[in-house]
């Protein structure tokens, strides 16, 4: 009877996830009635059968804050609701910033409260106390999908949903909802109107997606996390160079196979419901720059900060108030940093010089220097607040604002020295490619260190023992046999992001023609792989944190 009380109430040592036994036989019992409730004449049943399930969820992720769900549910649906009946501009202006304020107010709270007393106390040497504060699950992903809905409809792009049981049905979709990826009001709600058709194309697609996510989560990320990439992580100096280096290669391949496999089981887990949410990765170690990288990586996350935040402070047409402010702050920050600390060393006032001067001359070096201005500073603002999205801590600023510069830096390359778009593939041409993506993995993997350390002590200890890195083959062999396991699959990791698209396709195929026995028969073996690897039960997802 205890065992079975488990299943209905919130543990939060044990919060519900897509690779966990009690996920995958409530989906069992969840799936089969949600098929008959689409055999309604309308979408109110499955609607609310949906509905109810993924508060359940979120309920099973984050105790009682499935009331915050609702709450804030209610209110934008409200807003929005006002907002689109209205006719006059300034009403209109009024619900839009209304709702934008209040999401926003919910956020910083729950994730940035502690990180503004921490910082006023060290700033003033106040004596503010910390707050207990939980941070709810997904808050950051379901916040910025209302927000969306909102802003759509301001645009006049999006027409609100016909009832709230509908809009809550949207921003509640237990699949995305407490890790993304990040779905837009004006791509999902015309789905939940229309009439389901399931394929066999999409079960196959579906069972492939959930199949590969749970083998990246499992198998590969959370191995490589306990048994290496946590270990070097805690305590750096204890490592050799050598091991601090493949520690950061190893995080590197950890993160995407986390996060990916998570999006890949939600598409999946969705797409097995009729609903299609767009792909959110697309091999982006493969991109031969740092613009390609943000066009591959996290792209529900990275379009909505372009259509929605970027272009909001201008784009690259207009300056505005809101897109110099941060980057001035951010630089202004950085270079008294410098000169307080000045004292005991004088690299960090040259490093922040040195970043000011960089990013002044991408834009002065440019041919349309006012326009430049625009798209950088704009550009700076959408990565240093894209940064903190991730977490209160600098070290995301940090993080944030490395993409920003580099952003703004390959884009006066790519003007001084632009690629041609010739089909004719070269020797030369390929060999530029490669150099180039070789570049970028590794400017990717310097700026993950940031994002993975628990303070930048730890980070900078990282970077110092990977900078006294000596070629000694025999230490190298000794450290690989030692870690064999782990380094194997770190290599196929990696070996599988690198496939040439025909070999997935090959698979994927392959997938396709199995009869359903065998399908099933490789779903369990997955499964079986999952249990058989897990060392310390299940991980929670990297980006739950966020």
């Amino acid at each position: 009877m205890e065992q079975v009380q488990t299943w209905f109430t919130y543990d939060k040592k044990h919060p519900i996830l897509f690779n966990t036994a009690l996920f995958l036989g409530l989906f069992l019992v969840f799936y089969p009635v949600y098929i008959l409730t689409t055999k309604a004449k309308t979408h109110a049943l499955r609607n609310l059968y949906v509905f109810l399930f993924s508060l359940f969820f979120y309920y099973k992720s984050s105790g009682v804050y499935f009331v915050l769900l609702l709450f804030s549910g209610v209110v934008d649906y409200n807003l929005a609701k006002l907002l689109y009946d209205e006719v006059l501009e300034s009403y209109r202006k009024f619900y839009l910033v209304l709702s934008v304020v209040l999401n926003l107010c919910f956020l910083g709270y729950f994730k940035y409260t502690n990180f503004l007393i921490e910082n006023y106390n060290g700033l003033f040497d106040g004596h503010l106390k910390f707050h207990e504060i939980i941070l709810p699950v997904g808050i950051s992903f379901y916040t910025f999908q209302s927000m969306s809905y909102i802003i759509d409809i301001y645009r006049r792009e999006l027409k609100p949903t016909k009832n709230i049981l509908d809009y809550m049905f949207f921003v509640s979709f237990f699949p995305q909802l407490v890790a993304g990826p990040i779905v837009r009001a004006s791509e999902f709600i015309p789905q939940i109107y229309a009439k389901l058709r399931l394929s066999r194309e999409d079960v196959n697609n579906a069972l492939f997606l959930i199949i590969g996510g749970l083998i990246k989560k499992t198998f590969i990320s959370d191995y490589i996390s306990l048994n290496f990439v946590d270990r070097v992580f805690d305590a750096p100096k204890s490592y050799t160079a050598f091991e601090n280096l493949m520690a950061s290669y190893g995080y590197t391949i950890q993160i995407y196979c986390d996060f990916s496999g998570y999006s890949d089981m939600a598409i999946g887990i969705a797409l097995l419901m009729g609903f299609k949410l767009s792909v959110n990765f697309r091999t982006p170690y493969k991109s031969a720059s740092i613009t390609e990288f943000w066009r591959r990586w996290h792209i529900s996350l990275s379009t909505w900060l372009r259509d929605y935040l970027y272009i909001s402070v201008g784009g690259n047409r207009r300056g505005s108030f809101g897109g110099f402010l941060f980057p001035c702050l951010f630089f202004g920050g950085l270079i008294t940093f410098g000169v307080v600390y000045s004292a005991t060393s004088m690299i960090p006032l040259y490093v922040s010089l040195a970043s000011l001067f960089v990013f002044i001359l991408t834009f002065l070096l440019a041919k349309d220097k006012k326009r430049t201005l625009f798209t950088n500073v704009n550009l700076m603002t959408t990565m240093l607040l894209g940064g903190l999205w991730h977490g209160p801590s600098f070290r995301f600023i940090i993080w944030g604002a490395l993409h920003g510069m580099a952003l703004a830096v390959n884009k006066i390359f790519s003007e001084y020295f632009p690629s041609k778009r010739s089909e004719t593939k070269t020797f030369g041409k390929g060999l530029w490619t490669f150099v180039s993506v070789i570049i970028t993995f590794h400017f990717v993997a310097f700026c993950w260190i940031f994002f993975r350390a628990r303070d930048f002590a730890t980070a900078f200890d990282v970077i110092g023992m990977i900078g006294n890195l000596n070629f000694h083959l025999n230490e190298w062999a000794t450290i690989i046999m030692g870690y064999k396991n782990v380094f194997l699959v770190m290599l196929i990791g990696y070996l599988w992001h690198f496939l040439p698209a025909p070999v997935t396709g090959l698979m994927k195929s392959s997938f396709d023609r199995l009869p359903i026995i065998g399908k099933a028969f490789v779903l369990a073996l997955a499964f079986w792989v999952v249990y058989a690897t897990s060392t310390s039960g299940t991980q929670p997802f990297i980006y739950f944190q966020f």
